[in-house]
């Protein structure tokens, strides 16, 4: 796994997965199952551009999109959560970019070639590229970009060292100044060696490029404590550069008149701080032009109602399910964590929500993926089953209803956002169905950078997790290693780490997906997750907004640069 960005299921990342806000209640009985891939992707035009909100008509160069709080840590390999992922996206460019079917194509690099034994990589960078301040992008700022990440003081989620570069471990873990297998051949040409084969590679040598000049000025082995001072302050090589930030209101930025692909056509660009109380109001009152939405039918038609938005529904790559902290005792049991997987009425939940705009997950793969399979163990909602599987490991019920063992009650802390109408329904299904088998689950609702915060510490039992777009499945996959750094929740399986390392270390999709089928199968019986849903992705945009083609891979990345203002 390059990296575990994690966003809540009630809200994912507008780059990453659309974002949700519906204001369902409970009360409302579930619409019949309907099969995601029975509900068409659609594109539906605006019918009527002359209710084109005043507010939006009086910004002539500017677009405003709908994003969740950001944390400010606008550095690629060094934040924490997507909404900051968004924001640093729009100023960095990585070297193999995804293009909107999820391959890999040339970024800053336009074009490499990699030798026979698929272990040399040789990057051709673009000429004259130059970072936002006009100062030039060379293969000397992708050798200090991988060297970087190969720091003993990096803590991020990009774990370089799956890309087996030679050297990595005398610079990583002893006193070499380089690493051997970065040679800059010439400004525009760098040469990656490795020492063994795997899918990851591309994809982590590949990622965005950071300024030398800028970020390693005051670098020096073994303190990276420097670079925070940086985190807000970004300079990058992306299609637009950062103007101003304005903590828990606004990100805004300026085009870039050194992007490579050409300076963006519309001038400014702001990321405004939404919530899913406020995104429908706020759009149709023309202050957002774009934001995400829960897909039902409900919204659906509130958002046609309006007459100036283009709409967009179509089949998203990430999916949503509740992270389980494995370092609980109670929680490395799996007959518990199967216990709470057939107790919880996820059908419901998909119904009362998503309308038919979705569908229950059983592994970690979306359906518009070729890995996806559905021959695993379905978990169809089982009362009895999971009252079975608690007795079975010693949990008994209580005179208060609530099970116990040696002493302690089987009392779950549940981490959610403290924005979004679908707490309305989850939070009262989960309690309800949990009660039944005698689990009480207590709600804990903060805002999206205290809810990382508590997960990283590890002071929860669940928490609402979702995420982010999903090339490759090793991407959904990778950080259920028991030594990947993106681990946090202590997940431990000798199996599914052989088969997460096979499952990279062969080229062929056909034998790939053999080895995902195995690695799915095996997470089935011993869960890492709770898995919820599969979800269409609906999104909207203001008619004035031209040149938008949002994909399941790139989201409205991939336009960003290209739209333009009618």
């Amino acid at each position: 796994m390059k990296k575990k960005i994690i966003s809540t299921f009630l809200g994912a990342s507008l780059l990453l997965t659309a974002c949700s806000g519906s204001n369902d209640t409970t009360s409302e009985k579930p619409s019949e199952t309907k099969d995601i891939t029975k509900i068409s992707d659609v594109v539906h035009k605006a019918e009527d551009k002359t209710k084109i909100p005043e507010a939006a008509k009086k910004r002539k160069d500017t677009f405003v999109a709908a994003i969740s709080k950001p944390g400010g840590v606008f550095l690629p390999h060094f934040n924490q959560n997507g909404w900051d992922g968004n924001v640093y996206s729009v100023m960095f460019n990585a070297l193999v970019k995804t293009d909107e079917t999820g391959k890999q194509v040339p970024g800053l690099a336009e074009k490499w070639e990699v030798s026979e034994d698929n272990l040399t990589y040789t990057f051709h960078l673009r000429k004259g590229l130059k970072f936002s301040d006009g100062s030039p992008l060379t293969a000397e700022d992708v050798a200090f970009t991988i060297t970087l990440l190969h720091d003993p003081a990096y803590a991020g989620f990009t774990d370089i060292t799956r890309a087996y570069i030679k050297g990595r471990d005398e610079y990583k873990k002893g006193d070499a100044t380089s690493i051997s297998g970065i040679k800059v051949i010439d400004p525009e040409t760098i040469e990656i060696q490795t020492e063994k084969v795997s899918v990851e590679t591309l994809e982590l040598i590949g990622g965005s490029v950071l300024s030398k000049a800028y970020y390693g000025k005051d670098y020096k082995k073994g303190n990276l404590e420097y670079l925070k001072e940086l985190y807000a302050k970004p300079l990058g090589s992306g299609p637009y550069k950062l103007e101003e930030y304005i903590p828990g209101q606004e990100v805004r930025f300026t085009a870039n008149e050194h992007y490579y692909e050409g300076k963006p056509k519309i001038e400014r660009f702001i990321y405004k701080v939404t919530s899913g109380d406020t995104k429908l109001q706020l759009f149709q009152t023309g202050e957002t032009d774009y934001d995400g939405f829960t897909a039902n039918a409900e919204t659906l038609e509130e958002l046609k109602k309006l007459g100036f938005a283009n709409i967009n529904l179509y089949t998203g790559s990430a999916y949503s399910y509740l992270d389980i902290n494995h370092k609980r005792s109670y929680l490395k049991d799996k007959n518990v964590r199967q216990a709470l997987i057939y107790g919880l009425n996820r059908q419901q939940l998909v119904d009362a929500v998503l309308q038919g705009y979705g569908t229950v997950a059983n592994v970690p793969i979306s359906p518009v993926s070729w890995a996806y399979t559905d021959e695993v163990n379905q978990y169809k909602y089982d009362v009895e089953k999971a009252k079975s599987l608690l007795e079975e490991s010693g949990w008994k019920v209580g005179s208060d209803g609530i099970r116990e063992k040696d002493g302690q009650k089987l009392k779950l802390m549940y981490l959610a956002p403290n924005s979004g109408g679908t707490n309305d329904i989850f939070i009262p299904l989960a309690k309800e169905n949990y009660k039944e088998l005698g689990i009480e689950l207590v709600p804990e609702l903060l805002d999206f950078n205290a809810q990382l915060a508590k997960m990283k510490k590890g002071d929860y039992d669940l928490a609402s997790v979702s995420t982010p777009m999903i090339g490759d499945p090793n991407d959904a996959v990778g950080g259920f290693h028991s030594k990947s750094p993106a681990n946090d929740a202590g997940y431990a399986n000798e199996k599914v780490d052989k088969l997460i390392e096979e499952s990279v270390s062969v080229l062929d999709i056909e034998k790939r997906k053999v080895i995902y089928k195995d690695l799915y199968k095996e997470l089935g019986e011993d869960p890492a997750v709770i898995l919820l849903y599969y979800r269409k992705i609906l999104n909207a945009h203001n008619a004035r907004i031209q040149g938008f083609e949002p994909s399941a891979f790139t989201g409205i990345l991939s336009s960003l640069p290209k739209l333009q203002i009618e």
